[in-house]
């Protein structure tokens, strides 16, 4: 039988949103979903929460998921990239004689993905025998070939010069890293170097109400007012 791990990298130094893997959003801390879903989701063999911050510590563990080991603060600083996270996780596992078929890298703040998402994405990572990370993505609203960067004077450069005439339905969809989970195998966790690569991930594509990403305060309001209408619409059918 296939033993999977969950991550859930919850670091406590956020500056734009502070205490953000805690903050209380519609009723609980954030962190509260991605674990309540994941466990809803009965995919898991074990679920660790990698933080290097004791309240964040003391919330899990009273939550019923103390953390075996700490995150190191050389892995918990502002620009520290998750692929060397996920690599310390799996071998202080080893060390401890636990070893996974499948490593889920799930965020902390990730309150509007749903436990059915979790299943159907572990069926299409199973279905290509787990060659190929599995990435939930989103397709972005309007084309990126009508996208502009913008000077420190506010002048407009088009990115795609003259693309801008061709009609968005004439135009490939194209899709984002929704940044709520990526399924691994150990292998390529193990032995992947740096930030590891952006390259041969399956896309597991969520609805764009479940794919927000949340990294400013008014993405936060965005997501508990998505995340309010969603219940009401539940209790309404």
């Amino acid at each position: 039988m296939l033993k999977r791990l969950a991550i859930i990298p919850a670091r406590g130094g956020s500056k734009r949103i502070l205490n953000k893997n805690i903050k209380n959003f519609c009723g609980k801390p954030i962190i509260s979903y991605s674990i309540d879903f994941a466990v809803k989701s009965k995919l898991f063999n074990k679920i660790h929460i990698s933080t290097d911050c004791e309240k964040i510590k003391e919330f899990v563990s009273r939550k019923g998921f103390p953390p075996e080991f700490d995150r190191p603060s050389f892995l918990a600083e502002d620009h520290s990239p998750l692929m060397p996270v996920m690599k310390y996780v799996l071998e202080q596992y080893k060390e401890l004689g636990e070893e996974f078929d499948q490593i889920w890298l799930i965020t902390a703040c990730s309150p509007l993905v749903e436990a059915k998402d979790l299943i159907s994405a572990c069926k299409l990572f199973e279905r290509q025998n787990a060659v190929k990370p599995v990435m939930s993505v989103s397709e972005f609203s309007v084309p990126i070939e009508w996208a502009y960067e913008k000077s420190e004077n506010q002048e407009l450069k088009p990115l795609y010069p003259g693309r801008f005439a061709i009609r968005s339905q004439d135009l490939e969809k194209k899709y984002f890293d929704t940044g709520n989970f990526i399924i691994f195998s150990p292998v390529h966790i193990l032995s992947s170097s740096g930030a590891g690569s952006n390259q041969n991930f399956i896309g597991f594509e969520l609805n764009k109400s479940s794919s927000i990403d949340i990294d400013d305060n008014e993405d936060w309001s965005i997501a508990e007012a998505i995340y309010n209408l969603k219940v009401r619409n539940k209790k309404e059918t």
